[in-house]
Order: C-alpha cells, then sequence, then structure tokens
C-alpha cells in the first residue's frame, strides 16, 4: 500500500490555537479574525468528491500566490476580498503561526456571498460536454452542431451552478439563477465573469496556457459586488497546454485531472476509505500546479 506523503512542507491541517475555525473545506481552512477572515490553503487534495489522505507539496501556495497573481492582475477591473496576505502585518496573534500561514494565507473582508458558482466556458470540457452531447446545449444555451470534446465555443459562456456542500455542483440556467439573485445581479456577474475570463484567457494564451473554463465567486459588501475566493487556479479552472491542443480528445491539463487518472487507472470504487497517493503520483502533480504559476506568473515560486 501506497504511504501518505510526509514532506516538510506539505500541510493537511492548521492549527491556530485561539483562533475560532469556522470551517474546513475540501482545501481551505477558515477562521474568524474579529470581524475579518483568515483563509488558509492547506495541502488537501480531494477527487471524486473525496478528500485524499496524502497531501500535494507546495498545492496550498500555488492556489494563494496564483489567486493573489489574479486578483492584481484584475484591480481596477473589479473589488476584491483582499486586505493583505503579509503574515507580519496579520493582528496578533496571528503572526506567531507563521509556519503554517506563510505564503498560503489571505486575510479578507467578510462578504455576503452570492449562492451561486458564476462558470464561464470558453471551451467544451467536463460537465458542459456531457450536456452537449445531451441536449446540444449548456445550461439553455443552445450551442451549434457537430463540435467536438475539448471544441473552442463561438465565443464564451455564461453558466452558473448552485453551490453544493457535498457532491457535485448543478448547473443551472441564467433563468433559474436570477431566480436564486435577483436579475440586476445575476446580470452584472455575467457582464464580469466574461470580462474577466476574456482578460485572462488572452493573457494566458500568450504564455502557452488555455482556459478552457473556469468559476468565480463573488459576493456582497455594503451592497458592493466583490470578487472573493479563490481566482483562476487549477482548482478553480481547466488549464489546458496551448502547444498540445487538439479538439476531439481530452486534452492534458496543469489540474488535477492527473490525480483523477491514476485512481480510476487503480479502479477505486469511489467509495470511503479515499486510497493513499503514491509518492511519485503527488510530486508530479505538485509540478503540474507550480508550472501553471511559473508560466502565468512568468517567476518561481
Amino acid at each position: 500500500m501506497s504511504e501518505t506523503i510526509s514532506e516538510p512542507n506539505v500541510i493537511l491541517e492548521t492549527n491556530l490555537p485561539g483562533i475560532r475555525l469556522l470551517s474546513r473545506g475540501k482545501v481551505r481552512d477558515i477562521y474568524e479574525v474579529g470581524d475579518e477572515l483568515l483563509i488558509v490553503a492547506t495541502d488537501r487534495i480531494s477527487a471524486f468528491d473525496y478528500i485524499l489522505p496524502t497531501g500535494i507539496p507546495r498545492k496550498g501556495e500555488v492556489l494563494t500566490q496564483l489567486s493573489l497573481f489574479w486578483f492584481d492582475f484584475l484591480k481596477g477591473i473589479v473589488p476584491t476580498h483582499i486586505i493583505t496576505a503579509d503574515v507580519d502585518t496579520y493582528p496578533e496573534p496571528l503572526p506567531q503561526f507563521r509556519a503554517q500561514l506563510a505564503g498560503r494565507s489571505m486575510l479578507v473582508t467578510r462578504a455576503e456571498m452570492l449562492p451561486v458558482e458564476c462558470v464561464v466556458r470558453g471551451y467544451l470540457a467536463g460537465s458542459g460536454w456531457k450536456d452537449y452531447q445531451q441536449t446540444g446545449a449548456i445550461c439553455g444555451i443552445q450551442l451549434p452542431p457537430g463540435l467536438l470534446e475539448s471544441s473552442q465555443l463561438p465565443a464564451p459562456i455564461f453558466t452558473p451552478a448552485t453551490k453544493a456542500t457535498s457532491g457535485h455542483d448543478i448547473n443551472i440556467s441564467f433563468e433559474e439563477a436570477a431566480e436564486m439573485i435577483g436579475r440586476d445581479v445575476v446580470e452584472k456577474v455575467r457582464d464580469l465573469a466574461l470580462d474577466i475570463y476574456s482578460r485572462a484567457a488572452g493573457y494566458a494564451r500568450e504564455r502557452g496556457i488555455i482556459i478552457a473554463d473556469t468559476k468565480f465567486e463573488f459576493g456582497l459588501v455594503d451592497g458592493e459586488l466583490i470578487l472573493a475566493d479563490e481566482v483562476l487556479t487549477p482548482d478553480s479552472s481547466r488549464f489546458w497546454p496551448a502547444d498540445e491542443y487538439e479538439p476531439g480528445r481530452p486534452q492534458r491539463s496543469f489540474d488535477k485531472q492527473y490525480v483523477r487518472d491514476y485512481l480510476e487507472s487503480i479502479h477505486w470504487d469511489k467509495k470511503p476509505p479515499a486510497p493513499a497517493l503514491p509518492p511519485e503520483v503527488a510530486r508530479n502533480t505538485s509540478e503540474k500546479y507550480l508550472e501553471a504559476y511559473r508560466r502565468l506568473s512568468g517567476k518561481d515560486l
């Protein structure tokens, strides 16, 4: 049996005595710090809705630093929830937990999060490809006939989804999203999401990465829309190598598809307990995340 990777820079769970833990998600630990929140991205990885016992070295750092890169890239386009990611400026006693927080945490404004995942698709993949095969449409948006798996869409589309606390998010129509959060709000997040995606996709393509699709989280602070959570990371997006792109088949990616493929290869029944990953699979996955960061930011982590 494979052993859980135990490299010193792998953090599967944070422990901040005296700080109120609000939640542990599949990846992030969220703490309450006065009126603000501390979001810490661990090195946990999930697949098929289960958290694996193996951590991915530096994954939490990649997710945090790439989100910070994009938040800076998008300044002037949309307000964000970022206050600071500098541990030395965090309120006491947080700086004493530097070993757990440095590089993988953000102090953010608390927002009223919208209960809708704001998904933008530029290519036909994942659940969108499945929907298209069955109906010729995604989230009620009719698409041209004859598209192949991984085909580029005529134009990016906004395809909202419900947020699932467990299991998969469920694609919904624009009208259903309007009923949930109001037509004015969903029109604003649609326009913002499409604008952000187009800017980011153009930038990424110049650096050899196709952003096939991505999902954004928006919230409200004093009635103003802000961009929150993670942005354009390998966990929230499909990143494909542009030089290998070929419609009609699945694409190699910089995300955790590599882990899913491994789990499929060992014929895991997708029931608990989730299996550990061999050290080489964890390291190779880490390198995919780090390579995405290098290409997009232009520097090493």
